[in-house]
């Protein structure tokens, strides 16, 4: 009967997510960025792709102030956001 009841054998390891913490926003410094794209997405009917350009200054607001890992825009699907010359300055380290 003993062997029927052996819960404890497997244990529950969480592990961090892929990309690292998420960090709030505990100080609100970016939420004039949060609070300018959740207007767009409620303007246009919650279409995230009508509002990529706000999407993406809230996300480089993040990696600005740390409360997110730096990511190319490129990588984040911002290519075809940016300009030449802001191109270049995220592919470097």
């Amino acid at each position: 009967m003993s062997t029927a009841m052996n819960f404890g054998t497997k244990s529950f390891k969480p592990r961090p997510p892929d990309k690292g913490s998420f960090p709030l926003d505990h100080f609100g410094e970016c939420k004039s960025f949060k609070d300018k794209f959740m207007k767009c997405l409620k303007d246009y009917s919650y279409d995230s792709s009508s509002c990529r350009l706000q999407s993406k200054e809230y996300l480089e607001c993040r990696m600005e102030r740390q409360l997110m890992a730096r990511e190319p825009l490129e990588k984040l699907g911002f290519k075809d956001l940016l300009d030449p010359s802001e191109e270049s300055k995220d592919t470097k380290p």
